[in-house]
Parts: C-alpha cells; structure tokens; sequence
C-alpha cells in the first residue's frame, strides 16, 4: 500500500528499530481508514474527519505519542498554501530580533522559513527535541480538533492564517503540479483537481472545515489563538507585524519603533527579499527525506486574485458560493 512506500514516510533507514516497529503499526492503522487518490496521485486517508497523506499521517500519530510542548510554545498554524512562508518568517524575525545587534545576521537570510521554525509532523514527529528550546516558535497544518491534548490543554499561543480559497487552493495546485514536473510526473489537470478540492478532498482538507475549526477556538480561546487572514496582513503590514509581537508577548518598544525595527521586519521578510536569498532560489527544503522540495517553489508570487488567472469566473463563483454556505452562521467571513 502507498504507505508504506518510502517516497512519502518522515522515517528513514536509520531510525531505530522502534521507531520502524511504529512506523508498522501506523501503517496497520491506516489499513482500515477510508482513502482516495491525492492530488500527486498518493493516497489520502481520512482520519478524524480530514484527508492525509501518509507523510502527514504517519507524523501526526508520532506527535500525539512523543510530543510535549513548553507551556511557553508558539504554533503558526495554516492549510497549506495558505501564507505560512511569509507568516514564518514574519514571526521568526518579530521574535528573535533581540538576539540580533552588531553585524549579527538573521538565520532567516541563509535558512529558508520552514527550517527556521521547526514543523511539528515532520521535524518533531522525528526528534521531539529537534528544536531551539530558546526560539518557543513551532509549525503545523494539523486541523485544531486533530492537535495533541498535550498542545490544546497547555498554555501555548497559537497563530492562525487563512486566506481566499479561490487563491489557497490555485497556489496548492501550482505547488503540486511545479513539483510533480521536476520530477518529471504528469501533474493532476488543474480541473480534476478544482472538483477534489469542491468535494473537500485536498491535503488536510476540508479547507473549510480547517478553517472553521481555528476560527471557532479563537472564538473560545481569544487568549490563545490569532486569526488572521492573509489579505489582512497584506493590507496593513506594519500593523500586523505590531500584533503579532504584542500577541507572542515580545511588543516593540517605543525607541523600536522610532528606530524603523518594524519597517526593517517587513523589508526582511518581503516577497522580493526572501525569493532572490541564494538559499531560497537554489536551496532544498527536506533534504533528509526521498521527498526533497526546491525551497523556490515556495515563493511563486505572493499576490493576492491569482486565482482570475487560473480559474473561469463560473469556477470561482463555485467555490465562493460553497464557502458561503460552509461558513454560514460561524461569524467569518473571507475575502474573496
């Protein structure tokens, strides 16, 4: 079965016999869930009502055995494609930016985003202490109902970015089609892969029942989840990245902010800067695995209305009328 392919597991030949024992027995688990094709033409399973690809899967089951948070943990959270890239870097910079004086250079200029802040299935599923204890900043695109007790009973904060869908599902499809075709694969046409994600069949989809799911604990817990949206932070930058540090507990002080620190935040983490870094335009994301990604394709355009340029005007008011109902009654409303 496809999980237990090596092309898509966060094991590798030199994990420990009961790492491989574990890695069997969540194969075992996955035996008898409900799965359809993807859209790299892997399977998707569907676990406590969301679509996974092993990857994701097998990582998760780790996490929920292996992994205990600091009371102090940050997670950025999103549905992939959805602005995680900039809200990684945006969040990194915000809240290392004491450690930075003198010629001291960011990480973020020789370390692409995603290996800044450790991912919690991927990086942590495999080491638990994969991580830099003094940067509390961790990652997932796990659903909220789906997270570890141990993160939703703890203390910890929790990032939320969401964007249109009509832009998060057009960005999924050129991030999996670019990669599919370094490999020399077929990409999914765009249009089965519209009618996947209509039907709610994407990785980690349903889109809508991701976001739903973070807007409702925000709702609960406003304490300890931000929601935000990508067309927001777009809109106002500065005073996005003012939130952020006010909310991660790091404000910029009043000389901070005379000195331009959150304007040199922004220009470090724009879109210009970080796709032209040598690291981002010639680098590796995941390099350990058989699933290695070109950091490049990470950084398309960053634009928001991509999607008129992909989709028909008849496949975008689908998808808006779909989230409309979806999100009926919830107090959300999108962009779009």
């Amino acid at each position: 079965m496809e999980s237990s392919l090596p092309s898509t597991q966060i094991w590798d030949s030199g994990d420990s016999a009961e790492r491989k024992n574990e890695a069997k027995n969540y194969n075992e688990v996955m035996d008898a869930l409900p799965k359809v094709k993807g859209l790299r033409g892997n399977d998707y399973y569907l676990y406590q009502g969301f679509w996974y690809s092993s990857f994701f899967l097998e990582g998760l089951m780790s996490v929920h055995e292996h992994f205990n948070p600091q009371s102090t943990d940050i997670f950025v959270a999103s549905s992939p494609k959805t602005g995680t890239t900039w809200l990684k870097a945006l969040t990194f910079a915000i809240l290392t930016r004491s450690r930075l004086s003198g010629s001291t250079t960011s990480s973020l200029l020789t370390k692409m985003p995603h290996d800044c802040v450790p991912f919690l299935e991927y990086h942590l599923a495999r080491n638990p202490s994969n991580r830099d204890l003094a940067i509390p900043l961790l990652s997932t695109h796990v659903p909220y109902s789906c997270l570890p007790k141990s993160i939703i009973s703890s203390s910890c904060k929790i990032i939320y970015i969401c964007r249109d869908a009509k832009d998060a599902f057009v960005s999924l499809w050129c991030f999996v089609s670019a990669h599919q075709m370094s490999k020399n694969v077929e990409p999914l046409p765009l249009e089965e892969a519209f009618e996947m994600f209509c039907n709610g069949i994407s990785i980690l989809g349903p889109y809508w029942d991701h976001v739903l799911g973070y807007w409702r604990a925000s709702l609960e817990f406003p304490e300890k989840i931000l929601f935000l949206t990508y067309e927001e932070i777009k809109k106002d930058t500065a005073a996005h990245v003012k939130k952020l540090a006010e909310f991660m507990g790091c404000s910029f002080t009043l000389e901070e902010e005379e000195e331009g620190e959150v304007q040199e935040i922004i220009s470090m983490c724009s879109f210009e800067k970080l796709s032209n870094l040598e690291v981002n335009k010639n680098g590796k994301h995941r390099l350990d695995t058989s699933i290695a990604i070109q950091n490049s394709l990470y950084f398309r355009k960053g634009e928001i209305g991509d999607w008129a340029n992909h989709l028909t005007p008849e496949m975008g008011a689908r998808l808006d009328d779909i989230m409309e109902r979806k999100l009926k009654g919830s107090g959300l409303k999108l962009p779009r």
